[in-house]
């Protein structure tokens, strides 16, 4: 899919999943508007936040879980390997990994069940969203192709 056609997508994807504030939604009209063809991804393990920006623009700030003491979090800088709608661990007892973003090996950004523990280390490595944040995510990465998506994970 041609980068300006994945734009769109995007911008549509945003604007009728109600994302986007109304304001952004109309300025996303304008035609003087750039198209927006990438993502980043920033995942603060102090924090324990991710922030997803669209073309520099912050679009999402998301609480996740990292690592819990013990396991480990890979830090650095990461483009998206694998995109797996329902994933099933097969380290982890066949834990359900939905909207999986495998980003290092069997590192993935993923939903989880366990949203109570989001905002704080729970996870044996992997990056833990709530389900409905992973959707989002996973859709955008597609519709801006993994090519054109960074992932950034620090301390």
């Amino acid at each position: 899919m041609r980068a300006s056609v994945r734009a769109i997508v995007l911008a549509l994807l945003m604007a009728f999943s109600g994302l986007l504030p109304r304001h952004a939604q109309a300025e996303m009209s304008r035609p003087e508007m750039p198209s927006p063809e990438t993502l980043r991804v920033v995942v603060d393990i102090s924090d324990q936040r991710m922030v997803v920006l669209w073309d520099h623009h912050p679009i999402h700030d998301w609480p996740v879980s990292t690592a819990r003491a013990g396991k480990w979090t890979p830090r650095g800088t990461f483009t998206p390997q694998v995109l797996v709608r329902m994933h099933y661990s097969t380290i982890y007892d066949n834990a359900p990994m939905p909207w999986s973003i495998f980003f290092r090996g069997n590192y993935a950004i993923h939903g989880t069940e366990q949203v109570s523990r989001l905002g704080t280390p729970a996870s044996a490595g992997c990056i833990r969203l709530a389900p409905e944040n992973a959707r989002v995510l996973f859709r955008a990465v597609q519709a801006v192709g993994k090519g054109n998506v960074t992932i950034v994970v620090k301390d």
